[in-house]
C-alpha cells in the first residue's frame, strides 16, 4: 500500500523540520535559557500570524465542496483561536505584548502566502499550505515533551501546548485534508516546502531579534 500525499510531503521536508528542532531558539525554549526578550517578540509575531492562519481556515471552510471539509477547516480555525489564547496568557506571565506589533520582514512573507494561497486556490493546496505550521509544532512539542520535567522552564506551557494530544490531532486533520483534496501534487510540494522555509525563518527571525538601545527594536 501505497503512502498518503502527506505523508511523502512531510518525508520530503524532515530536513527542514530537524533544522528548526535543532535551532538555537527552540533549543533554548527547551532549556528554558531562552531570553524572555527573544521569546515575547516571537510571541507577537506568532500571534499576528495566527490571525492570518485562522483567516486562511475560514476560507478554506467557504470553499470545501462538501459538509465533511467544512466541519474540519472550522475545527482547525478554532484551534488556531485557541492558539492565540496561549499566546494572551504570556502577557501576564511573561510580559510579552501581542496586541501592539510591528511584523518583521518573514513573519509577513508568511501571512502574505497563506492568504493569497487561501484567497486564490483550491482547498488541496490551501491545507498543502497550512498543514507544515500544525505538523512541525506537533513534531517539535512531541520533542521537547521530556523537558516538562522541568516546572521552572517559563516556556513549559508553549512546551505543553505544542506535545499534546489535542495539537496532535489538528495536524493530523490538516493531513487528512491534503489527502482528501489535494489534486495538484507538483503545487501542493511548492506550498508546503515554501511554508516550511517560512518557519525555518520565523524561528531564525526571533533568535536574531535585538532591542535597540533607543527602546526601539530591531526587526528582521
Amino acid at each position: 500500500m501505497g503512502k498518503n500525499l502527506s505523508e511523502i510531503l512531510w518525508e520530503e521536508n524532515r530536513d527542514i523540520a530537524a533544522s528548526c528542532l535543532n535551532h538555537p531558539f527552540v533549543q533554548g525554549i527547551a532549556s528554558g535559557k531562552l531570553t524572555r526578550e527573544k521569546f515575547n517578540w516571537y510571541v507577537g509575531q506568532d500571534y499576528f500570524y495566527l490571525h492570518a492562519f485562522a483567516k486562511a481556515f475560514c476560507l478554506a471552510a467557504a470553499k470545501a465542496p462538501d459538509t465533511r471539509g467544512m466541519v474540519s477547516f472550522h475545527k482547525l480555525a478554532e484551534g488556531a483561536l485557541d492558539e492565540m489564547k496561549l499566546h494572551k496568557g504570556f502577557e501576564s506571565s511573561l510580559g510579552a505584548d501581542v496586541e501592539s506589533v510591528v511584523a518583521s520582514k518573514p513573519t509577513r512573507m508568511y501571512t502574505d502566502f497563506l492568504l493569497s494561497t487561501a484567497w486564490g486556490c483550491d482547498v488541496g493546496l490551501i491545507a498543502a499550505a497550512t498543514t507544515p505550521c500544525n505538523r512541525l509544532y506537533a513534531w517539535i512539542g512531541q520533542n521537547l515533551k521530556e523537558y516538562t520535567k522541568n516546572e521552572e522552564n517559563p516556556y513549559i506551557d508553549w512546551i505543553r501546548t505544542y506535545s499534546s494530544d489535542s495539537f496532535e490531532s489538528l495536524a493530523r486533520e490538516t493531513e487528512r485534508l491534503i489527502d482528501l483534496y489535494a489534486t495538484n501534487v507538483s503545487e501542493a510540494r511548492k506550498a508546503y516546502r515554501y511554508a516550511m522555509i517560512c518557519e525555518y525563518d520565523f524561528f531564525d527571525a526571533a533568535w536574531k531579534y535585538e532591542a535597540s538601545k533607543g527602546g526601539g527594536e530591531r526587526q528582521l
